[in-house]
């Protein structure tokens, strides 16, 4: 198991934790009270800073209903946090653009983050062609 340092804004701030049973993701919260006008763009405060050991990397993104709850986007989709990320004014951030005027709380559950170990160095080995199963060249169906 990794230990790993962990920096809260303040006393406000509810402490991470797992929800046991349900998933290996834990919620991140938002660290201030945030009035979003549609259309406007904000980097949301989640109140920790972290130290990550070296070849992991924190994978942050909206929760499920974050967007039914607050009508914002997380505007990179997927952020990532690598573990040079890592000191005492590192404070991680939610960029989210509102697609509505909305309110969030202090506290209020916005994302999601989980820690993975850094992609191995892979090499690539052109080929002329794959000889794998042929799936038509879309989705998981083949069809368009």
């Amino acid at each position: 198991m990794q230990t790993i340092k962990i920096q809260y804004l303040n006393d406000e701030i509810e402490k991470l934790k797992y929800i046991d049973g349900k998933s290996d993701w834990i919620d991140l919260r938002s660290a201030e009270d945030v009035f979003l006008k549609k259309g406007e763009f904000k980097l949301i405060h989640l109140g920790v800073a972290m130290e990550l050991p070296e070849g992991y990397e924190a994978h942050i993104v909206p929760r499920s209903s974050t967007y039914k709850n607050f009508g914002v986007i997380q505007t990179n989709h997927c952020g990532i946090i690598d573990h040079s990320y890592c000191g005492p004014d590192d404070w991680w951030r939610m960029p989210v653009l509102a697609m509505r005027d909305t309110e969030i709380h202090k506290n209020d559950r916005i994302c999601q983050f989980r820690i993975m170990e850094n992609q191995p160095q892979i090499n690539f080995d052109e080929v002329d062609r794959l000889t794998g199963a042929n799936r038509d060249g879309f989705g998981s169906t083949g069809k368009q």
